[in-house]
């Protein structure tokens, strides 16, 4: 009797902990539950429901949901497989994960290309600009430009004659695990209508310069003929005619050096301090008028080889930009240094600085294109004309005081044809230069960098 109580005792005992260890087992699957609800549908906690049919009801809703990001993700891929635009992406070791049909046309991939396991992107299109976006991009963490002319490669011969050079713009977006995204914009059309722009405005140009020319005689034959008042609308008519002649001249020498990006340079060694001073010295009556020095800055003896013409021009619109824009009794900073040291120079810096009211930093990005039109307190209006906003304006423009056919001093022309700092961007591109414009630090007035290669 002793012994089947003992047994009865460790029977309940067992029963006990049997007991508890399913009620903690409970609970513990219960919580698990709960949270799993919670997960796949937050609000159905709030169900009156056991925990079981809680989670059925949140699978179903789950299930829905997923179907519907399915159809949304479905609906997204036929987007992209349709949209105008290329769009491929790549991941961190720069392999093709995706590529639309648009894209494998801007870069001419075939579709056998992209079966079986990724490639590298280079391995299929032979684009290192290309390449150089994405990998800016991911170092960047943040959204890159680029431009480029994409000549397509291909080991037919016969195809690679129909496959004419394509200009593309790039647009890269950083994604997730170091993945990046890039939309292909075709920008032929684009280009066509700029060279169609330039061409129409070429022409135009000549045409308008014979008929100028001839005004120009007129004026200043009947100038020194006529008594006042007339003789007042006769120079008013001459700074008119004399302005368009300077905006006609412009325009065919920027049209002759955007149709040659390396033009024909006349080279031969020069003093560059020399060459700053006397383009200030043409510029002196000017600076006078408004007491205007030139603070310069910079080795006294510098020999570089360069078109002398051509600089002096580029030199000629900066500083003249820079008097019109400087207050009464200031100075035009001219500084050159040579980078990236005196001992050893690889470039040479040039920079024109004035303490005027500076560049719009909306306008930055657009100061050396052709009549953008910036801020209207950087433009000039014309005695006795009224401003059209015809857009002859960003750029700082040289006078035009000029002289006339008969080898008198014509009557100065006010403002300028607001084509000077695209003339000078392109005359520092064919040196193998470049030029940035921005605001200065100290005194907040324009400030024009020049970087040039050294060869003296």
């Amino acid at each position: 009797m002793p012994i089947d109580l003992v047994d009865f005792l460790w029977f309940l005992v067992g029963l006990l902990v049997g007991l508890a260890f399913l009620g903690w087992y409970h609970t513990r699957v219960a919580f698990q539950l709960k949270r799993l609800v919670q997960l796949l549908q937050p609000e159905a906690l709030s169900w009156s429901f056991s925990s079981t049919s809680r989670l059925m009801r949140a699978i179903a809703a789950h299930s829905q949901d997923h179907q519907a990001l399915i159809a949304s993700l479905e609906i997204w891929q036929q987007i992209c497989q349709q949209m105008p635009v290329g769009f491929l992406t790549v991941d961190q070791d720069n392999q093709i994960l995706w590529c639309n049909p648009k894209a494998c046309e801007l870069l001419s991939i075939q579709s056998s290309q992209l079966s079986g396991q990724p490639r590298l992107l280079l391995e299929v299109v032979r684009s290192y600009e290309l390449d150089q976006l994405i990998e800016q991009t991911r170092l960047a963490g943040k959204p890159s430009q680029q431009e480029w002319t994409f000549h397509p490669t291909n080991s037919d011969p016969s195809v690679i004659s129909q496959q004419q050079p394509r200009p593309l713009r790039g647009y890269a977006i950083p994604l997730s695990d170091e993945q990046v995204g890039v939309f292909l914009e075709n920008r032929q059309e684009a280009v066509s209508l700029m060279q169609q722009r330039d061409r129409w405005i070429s022409d135009v140009a000549h045409e308008l310069k014979t008929p100028l020319t001839s005004i120009r005689l007129v004026a200043e034959t009947l100038q020194f003929r006529l008594d006042p008042p007339q003789r007042d609308w006769m120079d008013r008519l001459l700074k008119e005619t004399i302005r368009l002649s300077t905006l006609v001249q412009d325009l065919l020498d920027l049209s002759q050096l955007e149709a040659r990006p390396t033009p024909k340079l006349n080279l031969r060694k020069i003093d560059l301090n020399k060459l700053v001073h006397s383009t200030w010295s043409s510029l002196e009556p000017l600076a006078s008028q408004k007491q205007l020095h030139l603070d310069y800055s910079g080795p006294e003896q510098l020999t570089l080889e360069v078109d002398e013409s051509k600089l002096h021009r580029a030199l000629l619109n900066l500083m003249d930009n820079s008097i019109k824009y400087s207050p009464t009794g200031g100075a035009v900073r001219v500084q050159i240094t040579l980078l990236p040291s005196k001992s050893h120079p690889r470039q040479i810096c040039l920079d024109v600085i004035d303490s005027g009211p500076g560049f719009p930093e909306s306008a930055l990005p657009h100061v050396f294109e052709r009549f953008y039109r910036a801020d209207p307190s950087r433009t000039r209006s014309h005695p006795g004309v009224k401003a059209t906003g015809s857009g002859l304006a960003t750029s700082r423009d040289r006078p035009a005081s000029e002289e006339s056919g008969n080898g008198k001093k014509s009557i100065p022309a006010s403002g300028g044809s607001g084509l000077g700092l695209a003339i000078v961007r392109q005359i520092v591109e064919a040196h193998g230069g470049s030029i940035k414009a921005g605001n200065h630090p100290e005194t907040h007035g324009a400030w024009l960098q020049i970087l040039l290669p050294y060869n003296g």
